[in-house]
């Protein structure tokens, strides 16, 4: 039977959760999660809170912001014979249907973290400018001075991006709402560990970054994504914003095929840190995470 992946974090907004299936459906998982000291300090553990895929969802307030991981692209075009590739394909176009904004941003595929946060600031202050986003307005509907909001959805490194945009870079001409990271590696990654660091893999990648630079890409991110960088040099300096709302999704499954793709990071970081997803640079870890329910004080949905 198959088993699908055992999702966890601190609890999404529902007016985030914008899909809308044709019929429900139910995923749950097959064992219980083993106890994981990764994850002690996040608030409350969730389990399959949103196993049950509902008809319809509440449209967010605010437009929603796409940032995607390391190696990622809004739309890739191979060949002019070919169709584009998307690196949200099937999310963009149900958001969309579901009468969100949605804007995607294009960030260097591998730059550092400081590169990759400077261009989502600009992309996100471009598109919205473009779309002629409103301000906000006071309780007597009246505009004020306060920039447009969004919600940003994260992927992998794209969390780091946005953590540090929001944290460091403060943008004038907008107001992030939320954050929401999905598969982030907040305290680095193992199988970052396994490639740079020398000695801890067989595969010493900074051997490549010459072949990976002729090929017009940046080597600064692998890095930036070990979990020495992260605990000593990037956590330490990135701290929340408490204006923004903070959301944190990971996963974990069991292992894959022998000449699975994933295969080998699964292997590397089950063996150095436990449960993980099989991306190389994914399982998702907050720092400084606050858990919240995704409802004011006063029962109602979220400002997001």
């Amino acid at each position: 039977m198959k088993q699908w992946p055992h999702w966890r974090g601190t609890r999404l907004p529902r007016s985030l959760l914008s899909l809308q299936p044709s019929t429900s459906r139910v995923f749950s998982t097959a064992k219980p999660l083993r106890h994981d000291p990764r994850i002690r300090d996040l608030g409350r553990l969730i389990h399959d809170d949103y196993a049950t895929i509902r008809e319809t969802y509440a449209t967010p307030k605010y437009p929603i912001v796409l940032a995607h991981g390391l190696f990622g692209f809004s739309e890739l075009r191979v060949s002019p014979l070919l169709p584009t590739i998307e690196y949200w394909n099937g999310i963009k176009q149900v958001l969309t249907a579901n009468n969100c904004t949605v804007i995607t941003a294009t960030v260097p595929p591998s730059g550092s973290i400081e590169e990759r946060a400077a261009k989502l600031a600009a992309d996100i202050l471009a598109q919205t400018t473009a779309a002629s986003l409103p301000s906000a307005q006071d309780a007597d509907g009246h505009a004020t001075t306060t920039p447009p909001a969004v919600n940003i959805i994260a992927h992998s490194m794209g969390g780091l991006d946005a953590r540090y945009m929001i944290s460091l870079l403060r943008p004038s001409g907008i107001r992030i709402a939320s954050l929401v990271t999905i598969a982030t590696p907040h305290r680095g990654s193992s199988f970052a560990d396994y490639l740079v660091e020398r000695g801890a893999g067989p595969l010493h990648l900074p051997r490549l970054y010459g072949v990976i630079r002729r090929a017009g890409l940046g080597t600064s991110a692998f890095g930036q994504l070990t979990t020495r960088y992260m605990r000593e040099e990037f956590n330490p300096r990135v701290r929340d914003d408490e204006a923004v709302r903070y959301f944190s999704y990971g996963a974990a499954i069991d292992e894959p095929p022998l000449l699975g793709a994933f295969r080998l990071p699964h292997g590397v970081v089950d063996k150095r840190e436990g449960e993980n997803d099989g991306l190389p640079f994914g399982f998702d870890q907050l720092v400084e995470s606050r858990e919240v329910d995704g409802e004011g004080v006063d029962g109602h949905e979220e400002d997001v």
